[in-house]
């Protein structure tokens, strides 16, 4: 039974192409808070609106990761969890590891990046996962549809994509 789990582990993944990363990111600029905009659903995020996550820089090199929803409704209550960030080749800064448990680290991909760092798209190689963030807590309607456009491309579908509720001003 093994070996059948790991043929057909390899025969998902081989139907993958490689997930490209932004070429260039600056800790200092992405570090700060984040609005999800849209997402594919996690069950680790059922029920979550006005969710956030803030970015802080440590002295070590190494990213503080807050994530917040609020359950339920943009009234309801709050949700929170840290984490730390860290970027394993210096060379490839776009390609993070979280961690929110010890020894468990997931990947966390900067797959798109607005020139200002006004908006960032996150995803993970297995396609599975898909965040779509802005410094806002809405996005302009065209950028996100370009965003949209340009997902297919890097082997997502558009379509599981799920709008986060957000409060129309942040405070």
């Amino acid at each position: 039974i093994l070996m059948l789990v790991a043929i057909q582990l390899i025969g998902c993944g081989a139907s993958l192409q490689p997930l490209d990363v932004v070429p260039e990111v600056d800790l200092e600029r992405y570090a700060g808070t984040w609005y999800e905009i849209a997402s594919y659903p996690t069950p680790f995020q059922v029920g979550c609106t006005g969710t956030t996550a803030e970015y802080t820089l440590r002295d070590n090199g190494t990213v503080k990761v807050v994530n917040t929803c609020r359950t339920g409704s943009l009234d309801g209550p709050v949700n929170r969890i840290e984490g730390t960030a860290r970027v394993p080749d210096s060379a490839i800064p776009a390609k993070l590891k979280v961690s929110f448990f010890p020894l468990f680290e997931a990947d966390y991909w900067i797959i798109d990046l607005g020139p200002e760092y006004e908006y960032a798209v996150v995803g993970h190689p297995n396609r599975r996962f898909l965040w779509i963030l802005s410094r806002t807590p809405t996005l302009d309607e065209t950028v996100y549809q370009e965003i949209i456009d340009r997902l297919p491309a890097k082997g997502y579908d558009p379509a599981k994509l799920v709008r986060t509720v957000q409060p129309e001003t942040a405070g």
